[in-house]
């Protein structure tokens, strides 16, 4: 019997319905089978899963480091998305507001009389204290149900202080986990932000960092890169980012997209409505790292340019040489399990492959299909109740700003040998045996333990403590345990460093839990006397 049917054998028959088709084994390497992915989860299961507010804030609008974003409700949501996690930034021009949370902080009399009287003194607070450029408003759960117009205030405010105020109704039991967020998120700065800005068009070698949230400095590390070899990085969305360098993403040559999940909407929006072309690219890993630039030095197809990246990729490799060798003689022959959000499960295996380390068992939190099987199964992928939830936005050419970096037949030369517009998703290089999980919960997690026995693992906030106490090595992959940057060159070496700590230092496998040794619950017979 393999692991699969161990794990799901231990189901009810209506869960086992469930979650049979979001759980495969790999038969064969390169396969691509089927998985189902973006439903709700199972009622009463612990799934990691977040909410539509917690993609929408929390992930892709938090980073924006001169924008103030206002929860507009009760204040544990607030600081659930923000307390968590680490996107830096550097302050610049003296607006910098990751350090604060803003809330309206929502009580009872508010749910049953309303709150938009709350949030515009919370805009009038807002604006008197810190005086942003802009002011972005996400609404909670509470919000919705009640029927507060957030679009009306915005609106309201901006008539009112003169600023650029955008509402997004992101309650959180909009779509199915973080993705519907991502979406709602993406939509709002294509409509209200992208474009707006009377920047002159940028330089030749000219990009936009789609997807990177500078978890730990990562984004930092990956511009650092790009900027030695020659590139102008116009905008990040959104680790560092700002809301004046977001308004001129327009005059950028190239799109680069690093988190598929959460920014893919935005790529595809601007081809269509600039003409800008993007490629999907990894900066996780040594391997990942050079492919990714030699990918953009082809896409703009300049020997001077490829020439460059070639020198410096080797120069970055000479300098890291001596460590990553030590480093894989520590790790080589281990093995891992990944199980995060976004499109880190995927891009930390090209990096654990870098030392010799083989993921067996992984999966995505909150992804789609195309997240696991490739762009190539979007058409086929039905949209159910859930997902109708979420508005599909229509763009059209902008008349002034659009234009063709590259000729029809210039552009099928281009996608022939680099990733224009693709992504083959995950599954593909999964190995045979290993395990694919969509949407997973502790219960599973900790089967998955027992059957696989992996050396390593790697997750998020929720169930590191689970698997630590487990025995087994847990790293936290959604703020990085507070160490990183983990991108690029450098951060590559900084991983492998801090995980040959973590293993060479087992102390959570040298204790053994109470529960093992005696029994914890005591109880009786309900109407017995003894």
């Amino acid at each position: 019997m393999d692991e699969r049917t161990k794990m799901l054998e231990k189901y009810s028959s209506r869960v086992y319905r469930n979650r049979k088709e979001h759980v495969i084994q790999i038969e064969e390497e390169g396969a691509n089978p089927g998985i189902m992915a973006n439903t709700r989860s199972v009622p009463g299961i612990m799934t990691n899963r977040g909410c539509c507010y917690a993609g929408c804030k929390g992930v892709v609008l938090g980073p924006l480091k001169d924008v103030a974003v206002i929860t507009h409700g009760p204040i544990g949501c607030g600081f659930y998305s923000w307390g968590t996690r680490r996107h830096k930034g550097k302050c610049e021009d003296g607006r910098n507001f990751l350090e604060y949370c803003f809330s309206t902080d929502m009580q009872e009399p508010d749910i049953v009389f309303g709150g938009e009287k709350k949030l515009k003194q919370a805009i009038a607070e807002t604006v008197e204290i810190f005086n942003p450029k802009c002011i972005m408003i996400c609404s909670t759960c509470p919000v919705g149900l009640i029927g507060d117009d957030i679009h009306a205030v915005a609106s309201w405010a901006e008539k009112e202080y003169g600023i650029k105020c955008i509402a997004f109704s992101c309650e959180g039991y909009k779509g199915v986990s973080q993705s519907g967020g991502h979406h709602i998120a993406n939509n709002g700065l294509m409509r209200h932000v992208i474009g707006t800005g009377d920047a002159p068009p940028a330089k030749r070698y000219s990009v936009n960092i789609l997807g990177e949230y500078n978890i730990g400095g990562d984004g930092w590390e990956t511009s650092r890169i790009l900027k030695r070899i020659g590139y102008d990085v116009i905008s990040v969305f959104t680790g560092d980012g700002s809301y004046e360098d977001i308004k001129n993403a327009h005059t950028a040559n190239l799109n680069l997209v690093q988190c598929h999940r959460s920014i893919n909407y935005i790529a595809e929006m601007m081809k269509t409505k600039y003409g800008i072309d993007w490629i999907k690219v990894n900066f996780i890993g040594l391997t990942a790292t050079c492919e990714s630039l030699r990918n953009m030095a082809k896409y703009f197809g300049d020997k001077e340019l490829i020439d460059r990246t070639e020198e410096v990729i080797a120069d970055e490799l000479a300098a890291i040489h001596d460590e990553v060798e030590y480093y894989k003689g520590k790790l080589k022959g281990k093995t891992a399990g990944i199980f995060v959000g976004g499109s880190r499960s995927h891009h930390y295996q090209n990096l654990l492959a870098d030392f010799g380390v083989e993921t067996v068992v992984a999966g995505y939190e909150f992804a789609h299909r195309d997240d696991y099987e490739g762009r190539e199964v979007i058409p086929d992928i039905k949209e159910d109740a859930d997902s109708k939830n979420i508005e599909q936005i229509t763009v059209e050419p902008d008349p002034s700003k659009y234009r063709e970096m590259l000729s029809p037949d210039e552009y099928e030369e281009k996608a022939k040998e680099i990733p224009l517009e693709q992504y083959k998703g995950m599954i593909r290089e999964m190995k045979k045996g290993a395990m694919v999980v969509d949407d997973f919960n502790h219960f599973e997690t900790e089967e998955l333990l027992k059957y696989y026995k992996p050396d390593l693992f790697f997750s998020g906030i929720k169930d590191k403590y689970v698997i630590q106490k487990s025995g087994v090595v847990s790293r936290q992959m959604h703020s990085y345990d507070y160490k990183g940057p983990y991108a690029g060159f450098k951060g590559a070496v900084n991983f492998a460093r801090d995980v040959a700590m973590s293993l060479y230092t087992p102390a959570w496998g040298f204790v053994t839990p109470p529960w093992k040794t005696k029994p914890m619950l005591q109880g009786k017979l309900a109407g017995g006397d003894k």
